[in-house]
């Protein structure tokens, strides 16, 4: 069988790539077409045939501003040729052509059969849902402006575009609840749950060390009734890790910050010279399990239709305050492995904070609700998906 898989782009490591990592290693032949791939970003598929096209020669950061062309590029490559295509995306790759073709010689006629499986996180997210917040704030800094006069240009033809694709895979896959609902709501297509994997063999307290200075300061904190708080993200908007900053800086608890991204220096601006936020750079799985075991708590203040990073605190027994819509929905058990606030303002976090006790959860119930992600899980539903969808 002939497979071929397929993302946005690959620039950067997150969840939508490690989806397409465990997919890689499920069909190691099968080559990825992308947009853009900077191996500088991303070291994971430096074994995996990745092959890329004229976006290659725009620099990584202008990718968000070149949507319109991603579409035309992936709705202009043809992979009918391969039997089995995986999509994975939150924007334009569903757009490959992948349709059924019928080949001729003297005597027959043959027609070859591609299914196309699309692996989709979310409608596109500035088309549709988070259309508004980005109109806002689009995150291009002084550029702003030109960017939403370009979003309100461009937006009621892209969506066109946009849905036209989504009519094209054979059978859509999504990541949660949330995002079902999202791709029934802008899509009218109906899609089958397969929850993002992790490798929960990497994160296991087995071989996590703790972290001296974490330790340090969690003794410090015991004294002052305070908590050690965790959170790892790209730094971003959206992801509105302000709310973070903001309630510690009200509460006095300790918050480690993992990460870079464009919303950096106004982050570090915002926690000042406090004393009790910390921030780290992006670091590999193995060091960052010590931080998440050595944290009372992960915070989680944005709304996404997933989110692996909140998994991998609960593979670590740390269980995880997180803002109540979205893809938190499916893994965040109140009372068992965290805690639901249910208003993205500061008010609302710290309430959660402060109603918040770790003595009060138990570490193997917390690492037993990580269980139902585990990367087994997903490759055999994968599996049986493709057997079911081919047959």
């Amino acid at each position: 069988m002939k497979v071929a898989l397929v993302c946005d782009w690959l620039t950067t490591i997150g969840g939508a790539e490690s989806v397409l990592l465990t997919l890689h290693k499920m069909y190691p032949d099968a080559p990825i077409y992308t947009s853009k791939y900077n191996k500088k970003g991303i070291d994971w598929f430096n074994d995996a045939d990745v092959r890329t096209g004229w976006l290659q020669i725009f620099p990584t950061c202008l990718r968000r501003f070149i949507s319109p062309l991603r579409q035309s590029y992936f709705s202009h490559l043809d992979l009918s040729d391969y039997d089995l295509v995986i999509s994975v995306t939150g924007a334009e790759a569903k757009s490959v052509r992948t349709k059924n073709r019928t080949t001729s010689n003297k005597t027959e006629q043959t027609e070859h059969r591609c299914v196309h499986l699309c692996y989709c996180h979310v409608p596109t997210q500035y088309y549709w849902a988070m259309y508004d917040d980005y109109l806002k704030n689009p995150g291009f800094g002084i550029l702003n402006p030109f960017a939403r006069l370009g979003l309100k240009l461009l937006v009621k033809p892209l969506r066109k575009k946009d849905y036209a694709a989504a009519q094209q895979p054979d059978q859509f896959i999504t990541i949660s609840d949330y995002a079902k609902d999202q791709i029934k709501k802008y899509y009218k297509r109906e899609s089958v749950i397969i929850h993002p994997p992790l490798d929960l063999q990497k994160f296991s307290t087995a071989s996590a060390k703790p972290v001296q200075n974490h330790d340090t300061r969690h003794q410090e904190n015991q004294a002052k009734n305070h908590y050690n708080y965790i959170t790892t993200s790209r730094q971003v908007n959206w992801k509105r890790l302000d709310l973070c900053i903001k309630a510690c800086l009200e509460t006095g608890d300790d918050l480690t910050i993992v990460g870079d991204g464009p919303e950096h220096k106004s982050l570090v601006k915002l926690a000042g010279d406090a004393k009790n936020i910390h921030f780290y750079n992006a670091m590999p799985q193995d060091e960052l399990k010590n931080y998440l075991a050595s944290a009372d708590a992960y915070l989680f203040p944005s709304m996404e239709p997933f989110g692996l990073a909140p998994i991998e605190s609960l593979a670590m027994g740390t269980p995880v305050i997180a803002y109540g819509k979205g893809g938190a929905l499916d893994y965040v058990q109140p009372g068992k492995n965290g805690i639901l606030f249910s208003e993205q303002t500061v008010k609302s976090l710290v309430s959660a904070m402060k109603a918040f006790d770790p003595a009060n959860y138990s570490k193997n119930d917390i690492k037993n609700s990580a269980k139902p992600f585990d990367k087994q899980i997903f490759e055999q539903k994968i599996k049986e998906l493709v057997h079911e969808v081919l047959e």
